[in-house]
């Protein structure tokens, strides 16, 4: 129903809090240099892969290490999807678990944007995959959740690039919408791409896990005891079969937010997000991109097989098509139903150009293509290829659509920077 009168419609992309705007630049900072090594790791990866020295990039992905013993004797491409993935989803714990227990997004009607955008963002990509490879029988299904996943580093590092004065708003809404995004994602990945579960060793995790809840809850920051219960932990998850992946989530929604005792300071959740999102941004995820990006696209099983086959067909369509329909289709059904208005001085194009920048799918991607078809197999060099491409595309127009917007929020930028008093906070922030 309309607002009642005398109260003001509520509004989408409204203006967030000074200290929730400012964590979220720094984040982006963080995030933009991560993406930036992103990019190279994996132009470096797919130059090695169609180089004349092609066979040592992929020998060096087969080297083993780790104790046989514990069912750890993996490639160093296994250790890099399955380990250093875990830090980056520890990082996206402590975060999406921070925005609702203390950021911006927990008012739930500031929350409700961003969770419809993702899964409207997540549903039309899975659909459009779907639709395009619905009369095989060879197994290309399995890879619906592909085209699902928004990439947090690269996405950001191109809106940092392209997009230097769009208001906070946005930024933020990017940045939950894919932090939500990858929650979905790794909940998927648990419960349809678990090929066996031992229930054994599952139980035993929670033995770990619930001693390092309980040393967090009481604020402990020892890393000696902590990190072997940690490590315990992921060991134990992916030992039961369950992508080890899930640890990390699992163990950032284990550390408090809140500060017990009352003073300045970040809570246990930003003091660990502080320490471990430059390792995920700078470390974790450019080795994984180095790992999975090194795919041939020259001779046989390139190019030329790629696009014909549905599965580059669907990824491409479902990170392009699919992402833009279903975050700007979920954007506007928010707006249709709650009869809010987009913030003053937005407009719908800013919404269509973050609907474009959502559908760059990489990590995430690249990760469910590997549990989906295998590592090496015919099928998943095409999903390289289409995650490559359907990210680059997505890329590409969103720059164009988001630099247009960009010279308008320039101007605008320059006239409230110049009110900003001395102590460094805009006046737009402090006015009643």
């Amino acid at each position: 129903m309309p607002a009642p009168t005398g109260s003001p419609a509520p509004r989408l992309f409204s203006r967030g809090s000074w200290p929730e705007v400012k964590r979220i630049g720094d984040i982006l900072r963080t995030e933009t240099i991560g993406g930036a090594l992103l990019v190279v790791a994996a132009a470096v990866a797919l130059i090695w892969a169609n180089s004349p020295w092609s066979d040592s990039y992929a020998a060096l992905r087969e080297i083993r290490i780790g104790p046989a013993a514990l069912h750890l004797h993996l490639t160093l491409s296994q250790w890099a999807a399955d380990g250093l993935l875990a830090i980056f989803f520890f990082v996206v714990g402590l975060e999406l678990k921070r925005e609702f227990v203390a950021g911006d997004l927990r008012d739930v009607r500031r929350a409700a944007l961003p969770i419809a955008a993702a899964v409207g963002g997540m549903t039309v990509p899975a659909l459009i995959y779907v639709a395009v490879n619905a009369g095989r029988t060879d197994g290309a299904l399995a890879g619906w959740a592909i085209p699902t996943a928004t990439d947090i580093a690269f996405a950001l590092a191109v809106l940092a690039v392209i997009g230097t004065h769009l208001p906070a708003a946005l930024r933020t809404f990017l940045l939950t919408l894919a932090v939500v995004d990858d929650l979905l994602a790794i909940t998927i990945i648990a419960i349809f791409y678990t090929d066996r579960l031992n229930l054994l060793p599952l139980g035993l995790a929670l033995v770990p896990l619930g001693l390092f809840a309980l040393l967090v809850q009481r604020r402990v920051r020892s890393w000696w005891l902590l990190l072997p219960l940690a490590v315990a932990t992921w060991v134990l998850v992916h030992e039961s079969g369950v992508h080890a992946t899930v640890a990390g989530v699992l163990l950032g929604f284990a550390v408090p937010v809140i500060r017990r005792a009352e003073g300045p300071g970040p809570g246990l959740a930003e003091h660990f997000e502080h320490r471990f999102r430059p390792i995920s941004a700078g470390a974790a995820v450019p080795i994984f991109a180095f790992f999975a990006a090194g795919v041939s696209i020259s001779g046989a099983g390139g190019l030329g097989d790629a696009f014909t086959d549905t599965i580059t067909i669907g990824i491409i369509g479902g990170l392009v098509v699919g992402k833009l329909v279903g975050v700007l289709g979920s954007t506007w059904l928010v707006q249709r139903f709650t009869h809010a208005e987009l913030a003053e001085g937005l407009s719908w194009w800013d919404v269509f150009g973050l609907a474009l920048l959502a559908g760059i799918g990489f990590t995430v991607s690249l990760l469910i293509g590997e549990l989906a078809f295998g590592e090496g197999t015919a099928a998943d060099d095409h999903v390289r290829i289409g995650v490559l491409c359907g990210s680059l595309i997505a890329a590409a127009l969103a720059t164009v659509v988001l630099r247009i917007r960009n010279r308008v929020y320039r101007r605008l930028c320059v006239e409230e920077e110049r009110d900003t008093d001395a102590d460094g906070i805009p006046d737009v922030y402090q006015r009643p």
